[in-house]
């Protein structure tokens, strides 16, 4: 067999019994949905629009949003392929959830979570990767839990209960003897976190005291904002190299107002290595690849192979053209600036608090406000939990529920059903600030905040 050719999806028999199809029937699975042929029928039932999985006395039940599916007379094939099924579901999941590689660990149990008051509770496999847990059960469910948010870890009998600075709890069960591994795991994940922020702390700042880089990488695990007045706090002197850090990046003009516009220590600032500066270093060609490839990926493989153009596969934010302004010596890469060393993002709070706005420094897009319900620093912790979730992807948290629904966000759709964050923040979306100009963005943003 040549190597391009892939192995055909194995066909299933069944009965099915629903409302858009009946009758014999074959299955097919596929990375993107399930295929249901009948002899002059046939449906496919994208994974974005499957909400549960279950396995019932040999049968199979599909619970998608059209309407449930039930699969019978499959006889010892049954089990194979609702774990086929949920294997290819739960790939499609992760995908969705920017989750990439191997796991460190595994385990298997039950389990139940907490999030603003909402619960949820069942059995799934986990499993840990280097900056989260994954939840897995086959419906809505499956979780992300980020552990740059995570201020405890308790055990107790074959049990773990990770604990969430944004009020959220996520208690795993009846882990056996997988408990201590998966706890080392998680610990050892934690240090490694610590261990990275410290040290991009006292790069920024050379002149930290040991308890000062602690303290602040406490507050700044990557993908986690801190309020510019607790860094304050901390170390003047951090805060005055940060903002030189800033000055250089596109985001320099707008921060500088935000300061004029309100109080600069509610300011919540999140900061991390660039890693495209990194690659420009050693590899003149880098581009912008590794802004978005997610925790634990190929951050080119994200972004369409290290062949593409990263540029353009961040789908116009930081637009670059092949064809572009050639210089005096007719080399048209010696125009384009060197990417910044950091990237951040800024969650700024109306002089009143009432709104919320996030700003990012590697976009020349548009300034996106929220409402906060009058406790803007519950909101910010939200907002910083929903971006972190998405991997900074900024369109997921501004798109319509309609543009949402379309075949082309189906992953960000299927993470928004998983995310009770994303939801929140969604739902509080007041508008945004083009870039047009400062003087234009300054007066669309005032009109915002009201």
């Amino acid at each position: 067999m040549a190597e391009t050719e892939k192995t055909p999806a194995v066909e299933y028999s069944a009965t099915a019994a629903s409302s858009l199809i009946n009758g014999e029937v074959k299955l097919s699975i596929s990375e993107r949905g399930l295929l249901i042929a009948a002899i002059l029928d046939a449906t496919e039932l994208p994974f974005v629009e499957i909400n549960e999985l279950r396995f019932e006395n040999y049968n199979v039940v599909v619970v998608a949003d059209c309407g449930a599916f039930v699969f019978t007379r499959m006889g010892q094939w049954a089990e194979r392929f609702y774990g086929e099924l949920c294997a290819a579901y739960n790939e499609a999941v992760l995908r969705s959830l920017f989750i990439k590689g191997k796991p460190l660990v595994t385990a298997k149990g039950d389990y139940h979570y907490l999030e603003g008051g909402a619960g949820s509770s069942g059995q799934a496999p986990f499993f840990a990767y280097d900056n989260c847990v994954a939840l897995l059960p086959p419906n809505l469910g499956a979780r992300r839990i980020p552990l740059c948010f995570m201020h405890a870890l308790d055990k107790g009998n074959f049990t773990l209960t990770l604990s969430l600075d944004t009020q959220e709890s996520y208690t795993l069960a009846k882990l056996g003897y997988d408990t201590d591994p998966f706890e080392k795991c998680l610990e050892a994940q934690l240090r490694s976190l610590q261990e990275k922020a410290i040290i991009l702390a006292k790069e920024i700042d050379p002149g930290l005291s040991s308890v000062q880089s602690t303290q602040i990488a406490k507050l700044t695990l990557e993908g986690k904002a801190a309020p510019l007045g607790a860094l304050l706090a901390i170390a003047p002197s951090f805060v005055e190299a940060l903002e030189l850090e800033i000055a250089k990046t596109r985001a320099a003009e707008y921060y500088q107002a935000f300061k004029e516009l309100c109080s600069p220590e509610g300011i919540w600032i999140g900061f991390r290595n660039n890693p495209a500066a990194a690659d420009s270093e050693g590899e003149p060609e880098g581009g912008l690849a590794g802004m978005f490839g997610g925790a634990g990926g190929n951050p080119l493989a994200a972004l369409g192979g290290a062949g593409g153009n990263p540029l353009a596969a961040l789908g116009g934010l930081a637009q670059a053209s092949d064809a572009g302004e050639l210089s005096d010596s007719g080399d048209a890469s010696e125009s384009e600036p060197e990417p910044d060393k950091y990237l951040f993002f800024f969650i700024v709070p109306s002089p009143d608090g009432k709104f919320a706005t996030i700003e990012f420094s590697e976009a020349d897009s548009a300034t996106f406000v929220y409402r906060t319900n009058n406790d803007f620093e519950s909101f910010a912790q939200q907002l910083n939990r929903a971006l972190e979730a998405i991997s900074f992807k900024r369109e997921v948290i501004r798109l319509s529920d309609e543009e949402l629904a379309q075949p082309g966000n189906a992953d960000y759709f299927m993470a928004a059903k998983r995310t009770a964050s994303l939801q929140f923040v969604r739902g509080h979306f007041v508008g945004r600030a083009i870039h047009a100009s400062p003087t234009a963005w300054k007066k669309k943003l005032l009109e915002l905040w009201g």
